[in-house]
């Protein structure tokens, strides 16, 4: 892949056109504010918590993205992979997409840890891409430190 636009997938163009789980929602456990001062890429994140079978489980994310179409798209595929997950793996789940990301395009990334995200591991690639692609996942984390977890 060796132009930017390469980077452009359908994948990426349909979270980006219909954001999945878009929209601040209530109740939240914490909600942070992201922005990248380079690009203008800007995110709101709430976490909502819940518990099953004795576990915590991140029960809702809710956010309202601004900026380019993979920053956009990467916080729907985010929302899609983590909402109903417990918290060690959702744990598994970012760390993977920490890994692919800062791999530099040596990791392909598991669709069965990260489904729709694989499309966007040849970001990758772009070190200025990776910021976009990885804001939202570290407002995550961010959120779940407000809310007294680490992940």
């Amino acid at each position: 892949m060796n132009n930017l636009n390469a980077l452009y997938t359908e994948q990426i163009f349909l979270h980006d056109k219909h954001p999945h789980h878009a929209g601040l929602r209530e109740p939240f456990a914490a909600q942070v504010d992201h922005v990248n001062p380079v690009c203008g890429d800007a995110i709101t994140l709430r976490v909502h918590l819940g518990e099953r079978d004795g576990e915590q489980i991140i029960e809702d994310i809710s956010y309202e993205a601004e900026g380019c179409a993979m920053s956009r798209a990467s916080a729907s595929m985010l929302a899609d992979n983590l909402i109903g997950m417990t918290l060690a793996e959702a744990r598994g789940i970012v760390e993977h997409m920490e890994h692919v990301m800062t791999s530099r395009g040596s990791e392909a990334g598991d669709p069965d840890k990260i489904g729709d995200a694989v499309a966007l591991a040849g970001a990758a690639k772009f070190p200025a891409r990776v910021k976009c692609v990885l804001m939202s996942w570290k407002a995550l984390r961010a959120a779940l430190l407000e809310a007294g977890i680490e992940l």
